[in-house]
């Protein structure tokens, strides 16, 4: 059963990570009717139903999403010895994919990646930006991004980043048109640049210490957006005001474009960090990575 079931557990997982047949026949290199006839096989001989499909998405079911959840170590693991045999053979070469979020692929991951890269040209390495909190397993992923605190416990994690702290900023145009916040309680009576949390489908409570003591408050606005860049537009365009990472607007507020506010109220915080399953076995190319990020202060 394993023999005629094993290729088609993989078409599955692609299917269910693509979200899509189309996307996941264009990755695998197969048509998209092969890849529907295979996954419907698998289906049959199964006798489950393992993907909800309407005309424009797909999902997996309660049944599929368990059975993933359930195989994709078990793949993975066969993926990683089958790559850590080969590596032994010869020069450092595969694959290693990661997911990360917008700001830490671009602020810390991605600049100390390139040096690797350069020094390992048999590696390849693939990035997903992505701000919901993934789960690298069921995702096939090797490692992933967070900030500490979102770090499962039972996973390892590796120190990659300095601490940094969040900035609340406008432009000189909007604070003089409207004032500028001495309190973050002050906020509420401002236009604020939202930002969606993909994982709940909430909006982000905007975060403050002092004095050590923590301060969520939520504020109101007439944007909303997903990712940093279009949040950090608006704020240039006079739209309102964000809070975004402090690197992420240096320039602008350099450059005077910008405005920071409430500055004594967003005290810094560790940064990020590197995270894979404990019971991973490493390839030769994925313990190199790790120390190449690793931080060292």
């Amino acid at each position: 059963m394993l023999k005629e079931n094993f290729t088609d557990l993989l078409y599955l997982m692609a299917v269910a990570e693509a979200r899509s047949f189309t996307q996941a026949a264009a990755k695998l290199g197969v048509s998209q009717s092969a890849l529907s006839h295979a996954i419907r096989g698998l289906e049959e001989r199964l006798d489950l139903r393992l993907l909800t499909r309407t005309t424009r998405s797909v999902a997996p079911t309660d049944a599929g999403e368990q059975l993933i959840k359930n195989i994709a170590p078990l793949l993975s693991a066969i993926e990683s010895e089958l790559v850590s045999v080969t590596d032994r053979q010869g020069a450092l070469s595969g694959t290693i994919r990661i997911n990360a979020g917008e700001h830490a692929l671009t602020s810390t991951l991605w600049p100390r990646l390139k040096p690797f890269l350069q020094r390992y040209p048999g590696v390849k390495v693939e990035l997903s930006a992505d701000n919901s909190l993934t789960d690298i397993v069921s995702g096939r992923f090797d490692a992933g991004v967070r900030l500490g605190e979102q770090v499962e416990k039972d996973m390892v994690a590796v120190r990659i980043g300095p601490d940094w702290s969040m900035s609340v900023v406008a432009s000189p145009d909007y604070f003089d048109q409207h004032g500028i916040p001495m309190t973050p309680y002050d906020l509420h009576q401002h236009n604020c640049i939202n930002m969606r949390l993909p994982t709940l489908g909430g909006l982000y409570h905007w975060e403050f210490m002092r004095e050590g003591k923590p301060v969520r408050v939520k504020v109101e606005g007439q944007l909303i957006f997903n990712y940093l860049s279009s949040r950090i537009d608006a704020a240039l365009s006079g739209m309102g005001i964000a809070c975004v990472p402090q690197d992420s607007v240096a320039e602008h507020l350099e450059s005077g474009r910008l405005v920071q506010v409430l500055a004594d109220w967003c005290e810094p915080f560790a940064g990020y960090y590197l995270y894979y399953p404990s019971r991973r076995q490493h390839t030769r190319a994925f313990a190199l990575l790790i120390d190449a990020l690793r931080y060292r202060g």
